[in-house]
C-alpha cells in the first residue's frame, strides 16, 4: 500500500509505497507502546469484525481492513508527538522491515523503560478527581458502544436471513405469472419490486456492516487503549506515592527529597500532561468521526426505504390499468 507523510525534513520523500503485513503494524503499535507509554496509542482494528457474518477472504473484507490499516496509521502521522518516533521513520522508509524485527532496535525512552520495570506491587489509593471522570467515561462509553454493537450485528444477521427469504419469494410471482393471462404483467412488476427491494436490502447491509461496525469496534478498542494508559499512570502514581512515605520514615536522616523521588514525579507529571493532551485530541476526532458516521446512516436508510417506496409505487399502475380494463 501507499503510505503518505507529511513534509518533514527527517523524511526524503512526501510519500512511501512499501508492502506492508497486519503483523507489520502489530510490530509498529507495540513499539510505540513500549517507546511512548504516556501516550494514547490508537488501536488495530481486528482481524475479525463481524464473526460470522463478514467473509475474512472476501475482497469486501480485505477493503475494508485496508481502510482501517490506512486510518490507524494516520492517526499516527497525525500525532504531534508519535509521528516524529524512530519506529514509525522505519516502518515508513524501510524496505525490508523484517531486518529491523531481527535487530530488535532499542529504542525505549527512560520514561518507558521505568514504566516497564514499575512491579504491581505499589498500590494507588485513589485516582485525581479528572483522572477518575475519564475512567467513569470510559467504562460507560465503552459498555454502550458494545451493546450498539451486538444489536447491531444481530440486526445485520436478520436482515441477511431476510434477504434470503426476499430471493426465493420474488421469483415465485414471476413462475406463477406464467400460468396468468391478465394478471401476467402485474405479477411481473411484483417479482420486479421485490428484486429491486432484495438489492437495496443488500446494499444496506454492506454500508452497515464495512462502514458502521468498523468505526464502533475501532473505538471500542480505543477506549481500552484509553484504560491501559490510565493504568500506567496509576502504576506510576502509586509508585511516587510510596517513595514519598518512605521518605518521610526517614526524614530526619535525609532531609531532602532524593534524586528518584523526583524523577518518579516528572514520570507523573508527564504522564497527566500527555494523558490529558491525548484525551483532549481523541475526544475530538471521536465527534468528527460520529457525526460523520451517523450522518451517512441516515442517508443509507433514507435511500433504501426511497428505493423500497419506487419500487412499490412502480407496480401500483399496473395493477390500476387492470382494474379499468374490468
Amino acid at each position: 500500500m501507499t503510505l503518505p507523510q507529511s513534509t518533514r525534513v527527517e523524511f526524503d520523500l512526501p510519500e512511501y509505497s512499501v508492502r506492508r503485513r497486519y503483523q507489520d503494524f502489530d510490530w509498529l503499535r507495540n513499539k510505540l507502546e513500549e517507546s511512548q507509554p504516556t501516550h494514547l496509542i490508537p488501536p488495530l482494528p481486528e482481524k475479525f469484525v463481524v464473526k460470522g457474518v463478514v467473509d475474512r477472504f472476501s475482497e469486501e473484507f480485505v477493503e475494508t481492513r485496508r481502510k482501517a490499516l490506512d486510518k490507524f496509521l494516520k492517526r499516527i502521522t497525525d500525532h504531534p508527538v508519535l509521528s516524529f518516533n524512530e519506529h514509525v521513520n522505519v516502518f515508513l522508509t524501510a524496505k525490508d522491515l523484517n531486518a529491523y524485527k531481527k535487530q530488535g532496535i532499542a529504542l525505549l525512552t527512560r520514561v518507558g523503560e521505568s514504566v516497564k520495570h514499575v512491579t504491581g506491587g505499589y498500590k494507588l489509593r485513589s485516582r485525581p478527581l479528572e483522572f477518575a471522570a475519564i475512567g467513569d467515561y470510559l467504562d460507560t462509553f465503552a459498555l454502550k458502544l458494545g451493546t450498539i454493537d451486538r444489536i447491531a450485528q444481530r440486526i445485520i444477521k436478520e436482515e441477511i436471513e431476510y434477504l434470503v427469504e426476499l430471493r426465493e419469494y420474488g421469483p415465485v410471482y414471476s413462475t406463477w405469472s406464467a400460468l396468468e393471462g391478465e394478471l401476467a404483467e402485474p405479477l411481473e412488476g411484483v417479482s420486479a419490486c421485490i428484486g429491486n427491494c432484495s438489492t437495496a436490502l443488500e446494499e444496506l447491509t454492506d454500508d452497515i456492516t464495512e462502514e458502521f461496525l468498523p468505526v464502533l469496534r475501532e473505538y471500542i478498542l480505543y477506549s481500552d487503549s484509553m484504560k491501559s494508559v490510565l493504568k500506567k499512570r496509576d502504576q506510576v502514581q502509586a509508585e511516587y506515592e510510596a517513595k514519598l512515605e518512605a521518605v518521610a520514615l526517614r526524614k530526619e536522616d535525609r532531609p531532602k527529597v532524593p534524586a528518584d523521588v523526583e524523577k518518579c514525579q516528572d514520570r507523573v507529571e508527564c504522564f497527566n500532561a500527555d494523558l490529558k493532551a491525548d484525551m483532549e485530541r481523541w475526544q475530538s476526532s471521536k465527534r468528527h468521526d460520529f457525526r460523520q458516521l451517523l450522518v451517512g446512516l441516515a442517508d443509507k436508510n433514507i435511500q433504501y426505504y426511497e428505493k423500497c417506496l419506487m419500487a412499490w409505487e412502480s407496480v401500483i399502475p399496473l395493477l390500476q390499468e387492470k382494474q379499468e380494463t374490468k
